[in-house]
């Protein structure tokens, strides 16, 4: 009997071993193509916002921006981009661009290879690894400020590069009281936040599955500060807050937990 269980522990292994393998196995020839069309759900109107974004509104209201294609190629190195790398905390009252926002989320958690054979990789292949390839992120986005885009609090949909409202308005100033009053929350024009959905990692890997998806959100905020710094942005990782009210704020699922703040936008040479 022992020596079954053994064996099943084995191949469990084994699988989740494949997977993150394959996960890593990221190629730049083939970059993720976003879609410019509406969606087509209930009846919709649409309108152009951007070079290739359209925003959709359903019977419900509802709110989704498509963005525009990220790039795979821009004018920094990456070398370049980790020389400059600074925690940049006071942004200039100054909008970013759609653009800059579409590279700033595919950077976050955006897909690099569409993988629809293969359904536990909701997607395809990311900008960060993960552990088993279970993803237990989600991004969001608190706009306050963002060329063409409404003000509220969006869901980042990694598999088909767009948007979703889930809360109206700009909410930037209770978002900052929430992270202890700083002012980098207050000020930017936007903020990504991430959170975790530990249920999706624990069930392979228990308890130890929340210290991976802490990595991962490492993982993707340097990638944040890596594309801010590339697109002539700033950015910093703000972990101080209180969870409760971030989660009220953001209006998240009961399964879903704020992990870090990431305020973007232009700021002050010193």
């Amino acid at each position: 009997m022992k020596s079954s269980i053994r064996l099943a522990k084995g191949f469990l292994l084994l699988l989740s071993i494949v997977v993150l393998s394959a996960c890593g196995d990221v190629s730049e020839n083939a970059p993720y193509e976003s879609t410019s069309h509406s969606e087509e759900v209930g009846n919709t109107s649409s309108r152009t916002v951007g070079n290739n974004d359209t925003l959709t509104r359903t019977e419900e209201s509802q709110v989704v921006y498509i963005l525009p294609m990220a790039k795979t190629d821009g004018d920094m190195s990456v070398e370049r981009a980790l020389a400059n790398r600074r925690s940049r905390r006071n942004f200039q009252d100054e909008a970013i661009t759609v653009e800059q926002l579409s590279q700033i989320l595919w950077a976050a958690y955006g897909i690099t290879l569409p993988r629809p054979d293969v359904p536990n990789l909701r997607g395809g292949l990311r900008t960060t690894p993960s552990a088993g390839a279970t993803f237990p992120l989600e991004i969001y986005v608190v706009i306050g400020n963002v060329e063409g885009i409404e003000p509220g609090v969006y869901r980042y949909i990694s598999e088909e590069h767009k948007i979703v409202r889930v809360v109206d308005g700009d909410v930037r100033a209770a978002l900052s009281d929430a992270a202890l009053g700083q002012r980098s929350v207050r000020d930017a024009p936007a903020t990504v936040v991430h959170a975790g959905v530990f249920e999706r990692i624990t069930g392979i890997y228990g308890e130890r599955g929340i210290m991976y998806t802490h990595i991962e959100v490492g993982h993707s905020a340097q990638n944040v500060y890596l594309q801010a710094e590339a697109l002539g942005l700033g950015t910093v990782a703000v972990g101080a807050f209180t969870d409760s009210q971030v989660a009220e704020i953001l209006n998240l699922p009961e399964n879903e937990e704020p992990l870090y703040l990431m305020p973007i936008g232009y700021f002050y040479h010193n």
